[in-house]
């Protein structure tokens, strides 16, 4: 019988994990079980995408507001700091912020506007326009942008994230003010102590603001190392944190790859099939409503297996059939497709039949599944089973 079925992406339910689990028994055994319960098999190429989020729990990689703080300390003294362009969130930054606020006597807090990396609006662009302002050239202060645009709130928070900043800074006996600017440079106006909190434009804000002699560190240089016993992240830092209390936050997870590879191996040693196995945290997505790219995290998967490294290579279907097979219908059309998969180059860059293809790593388009797959909220499925992703239409 001809398979009907293509990919399949499955959330696996798993007990609540805690500091210490056996995290590679814990998801081979409810990806096991979960397959046995449905009637599937494991087969050679099969995928299983973990959330960060249990990683780093199991790692216990957390870190407290006092320890950023005190690195923040260690790393700026007693300097005004010039924190810049981070991103608008409770979740992701103002546990963060707080500890920069703890470790400072005074911050310049630059935002960029009319949104932040990620997508989150300050100001729509309506109002940038109807204020004739240009926001890759002018400089606002707090006063300037209350008397142009008065109070914003987030469309889906409710929140106004400049009162919510400037009150949370305060409350840490720092002083506050507040900046708004596209520009790097700009901050340099107010002092030469710089916290870069943009993500992935961090390289490039960085090496700015060096080659101009300021002192910078990112926030993946702070709490990259270990604070009095805390959790770290060496190559990310705070990058990809999440707030796990008022005083405390889950730090990206360290490390990963043993993690990955030792669960492929038990899944060989239990079933004789080479899965495919990756940690994901966010997804690599734009929501068309909010107009949120939701990748806050620096990477999609900070560790997986070999067999997931690269890109697609695939033709388009209905290129061929509109295309090269026109004239075809039926059993003809699906044979001459089928022999066109099966005799395709491996590598298709420049090829007009893989137009419209995806153009994406396959662990960010994998992770962006799982992400949509897992939810961020109550599913309790932390772990997700990914069947047939390097299938093609000629696998029966």
């Amino acid at each position: 019988m001809t398979r009907l079925v293509g990919t399949i992406s499955m959330g696996v339910r798993c007990p609540i994990i805690r500091e210490g689990d056996d995290l590679p028994s814990i998801v081979s055994n409810a990806c096991l079980d979960m397959i046995d319960s449905i009637g599937f098999k494991v087969n050679d190429k099969d995928v299983i995408a973990i959330t960060e989020s249990i990683v780093a729990r199991a790692q216990g990689n957390y870190c407290t507001v006092d320890d950023i703080a005190t690195d923040v300390k260690n790393k700026f003294g007693d300097n005004t700091i010039g924190v810049i362009f981070p991103i608008t969130s409770r979740n992701r930054f103002s546990i963060c912020l707080k500890g920069f606020a703890r470790g400072a006597k005074k911050i310049v807090l630059m935002l960029s506007y009319p949104s932040d990396e990620v997508g989150n609006e300050l100001i729509s662009l309506d109002k940038i326009d109807k204020a004739n302002v240009n926001p890759y050239s002018d400089v606002l202060s707090l006063e300037k942008y209350r008397e142009l645009f008065g109070e914003n709130k987030h469309e889906f928070t409710g929140v106004d994230y400049i009162d919510f900043y400037k009150k949370l800074i305060e409350e840490e006996n720092c002083e506050c003010e507040i900046v708004f600017a596209n520009n790097p440079k700009v901050i340099l106006d107010y002092t030469n102590y710089v916290l870069n909190c943009d993500i992935h434009t961090r390289f490039r804000t960085r090496k700015i603001l060096k080659d101009l002699g300021a002192t910078v560190y990112g926030m993946d240089e702070i709490m990259n190392s270990s604070i009095n016993g805390s959790g770290f992240n060496s190559k990310y830092g705070l990058l990809g944190s999440n707030k796990a209390s008022e005083d405390k936050i889950k730090l990206f997870p360290e490390g990963g790859q043993d993690l990955v590879e030792n669960i492929q191996k038990i899944i060989k040693e239990r079933t004789g099939k080479t899965v495919e196995v990756m940690i994901y945290g966010d997804g690599a997505f734009k929501d068309p409503q909010g107009k949120i790219w939701e990748l806050a995290d620096p990477v999609v998967s900070p560790a997986h297996t070999s067999g997931l490294k690269g890109t697609p290579n695939e033709l388009k279907l209905k290129y061929l059939a509109d295309n090269d097979y026109k004239d075809l219908k039926g059993d003809d059309l699906k044979q001459a497709i089928q022999t066109s998969i099966k005799n395709k180059d491996n590598n298709l860059v420049g090829n007009m039949a893989s137009e419209g293809t995806t153009p994406r790593q396959i662990t960010d388009l994998l992770g962006s599944l799982s992400d949509l797959t897992s939810g961020s909220g109550d599913k309790g499925t932390p772990v997700v089973y990914i069947k047939g992703y390097f299938d093609n239409y000629t696998n029966d």
